[in-house]
């Protein structure tokens, strides 16, 4: 019987002496651990026990693939997509053996051959239709669609798709994770669930709400059984808990170790990767204070990065020099950009809201707080979890919000994160931001297939954002990934796709 226990309590519950406060924090982490009772293989079988994993958030749509859930779908290898990504971003086989561009428009996508759903049925390219137009048609759409009119069709056991306008990006668009093929049990009437019903290693037998999953390997997958027989998943908001586990033992595998704990931590027990993710304060240019531009600027001249870094990371980020990072290397060419005189702070009445979940941001926005203060803002300050502040971000219900934004996580290229948050249309706007010619900046990287031009158009698109003071980009963040002694092939993925693979498995 599972012990339910709320993790985000943690802290008032450990306020025992320091010398019982890991033990206790590991402790609970074991009891909210999953137990593999269902379908899969028992452990120890082909050579693997079960691994542990802290995860760092919790699902918030039950886990489907049209909402950022998917990238758990993807790093527990439930899921799979047409298309996977190698180190460099440039298109791998997956579900899809090859493809070809028929035309500007149309590209056609060869199915791998025998492989099937957890459920039993069979892969085919009439489920593949099936689920694209269910994304292309889902309210809101997936990140990865957004500004994209895409059809499908299957046609001689291929699947075909065609775009409005030329897309060369496709074949990298659809290995987002929210474009996960799933099988038909899997779609029902207001909710997708992926209980059963993935291709990849592992089938997820069980979701226990927000507090964890049991994964058992799956035998029958296309690319041979995984090393370990399963994987007990808890879901641990609580960065503190999450770094205890990992150094008593508790857990095998614990994503994003806060930067405060990695100094009580032996250094083999995790490895730091520095990530495409971007620590932006994005500010309201639709209502409120910051809709006047000059105010915007004022803000964005107040922010002090280099505290930051050295303060609330101890030196494990990097200053932000744009929205794209030292991960993306050839952002370092981006071009010199104009700044608009700041105008007066005094006495502006703001809300700058950011979420717990990352423990480092709460920290940041209290120190930008500061900064705001410091040249005349009046600052209100709200932090909760991302689960319960998200709809209110992108509703705009906030003056600035402070967000930790991976920026090639959908596609492996920029262009679909800077359409996703700064374009009239994107579904990830939260800074409201409508500006015709970064929209028209952006649009031209986007039809570009020619690499070393799509790059300079987008350099020239993310200064066209830049300028407008809508974003500001404060940092990029390290990510410190936990592993435990004997755990063997963790995957290390800069683009938080992949987390355990085929061979990842606890030795001792």
């Amino acid at each position: 019987m599972r012990m339910k226990t709320d993790l985000n309590k943690l802290p008032a519950m450990i306020a025992a002496p320091a010398v019982r406060r890991a033990g206790l924090v590991a402790s609970v982490f074991v009891l909210l651990l999953p137990t593999g009772c269902s379908g899969g293989s028992a452990a120890g079988e082909n050579g693997g026990d079960r691994l542990r994993v802290a995860m760092l958030q919790p699902p918030r749509s039950g886990l489907s693939p049209f909402s950022d859930d998917a990238f758990k779908l993807s790093r527990l290898g439930i899921a799979e997509t047409l298309v996977s990504l190698d180190e460099g971003g440039a298109p791998q086989p997956a579900l899809a053996t090859a493809w070809s561009q028929v035309d500007r428009t149309t590209w056609r996508f060869t199915l791998r051959e025998a492989v099937r759903f957890h459920d039993g049925t069979t892969l085919d390219a009439a489920r593949v239709v099936d689920v694209l137009r269910r994304a292309a048609a889902t309210k809101p759409k997936p990140r990865i669609l957004d500004g994209v009119e895409l059809s499908a069709e299957a046609e001689q056991g291929a699947v075909v798709v065609r775009t409005a306008v030329p897309d060369p990006l496709l074949p990298q668009r659809l290995s987002s994770p929210q474009l996960s093929i799933l099988a038909a049990a899997a779609y029902q009437a207001d909710a997708v669930n992926p209980v059963r019903t993935g291709t990849g290693p592992f089938v997820l037998t069980r979701l226990t709400g927000t507090q964890g999953a049991t994964l058992d390997r799956y035998d029958g997958y296309w690319g041979g059984p995984a090393a370990a027989s399963g994987i007990d998943v808890s879901f641990v908001p609580d960065g503190t808990a999450r770094a205890a586990a990992l150094r008593t033992g508790a857990a095998d595998i614990v994503e994003a170790v806060p930067a405060s704990q990695l100094a009580v931590l032996d250094k083999q027990l995790y490895r730091t990767v520095s990530m495409p993710r971007t620590n932006t304060l994005y500010l309201n240019s639709r209502t409120g204070a910051f809709a006047d531009p000059a105010v915007r600027a004022a803000a964005r001249a107040a922010v002090q990065r280099d505290p930051l870094v050295a303060g609330v990371y101890e030196g494990n980020a990097d200053t932000a020099r744009g929205l794209l990072g030292p991960a993306v290397p050839w952002a370092a060419q981006r071009p010199a950009r104009t700044e608009r005189p700041a105008g007066s702070a005094t006495g502006k009445k703001i809300v700058l809201a950011t979420f717990s979940d990352r423990p480092e941001l709460p920290e940041v926005a209290a120190t930008v707080a500061q900064q705001l203060e410091a040249v005349g803002f009046v600052v209100q300050q709200v932090v909760r979890e991302y689960a319960h502040i998200e709809a209110d971000a992108l509703a705009g219900r906030f003056d600035a919000f402070i967000l930790s934004r991976a920026t090639m996580l959908d596609s492996g290229d920029p262009v679909a994160y800077l359409a996703s948050d700064f374009t009239c249309d994107g579904g990830f706007n939260i800074a409201q931001l409508c500006d015709p010619a970064v929209d028209q900046a952006i649009g031209a990287a986007s039809v570009e297939g020619d690499l070393t031009r799509r790059r300079a158009l987008i350099l020239a698109a993310e200064r066209a954002v830049l300028e407008t003071d809508a974003a500001v980009p404060m940092l990029h963040e390290r990510v410190a990934q936990g592993n435990a002694p004997g755990v063997v092939d963790a995957r290390f993925d800069p683009r938080e796709r992949l987390l355990v693979g085929l061979k990842t498995r606890r030795t001792g």
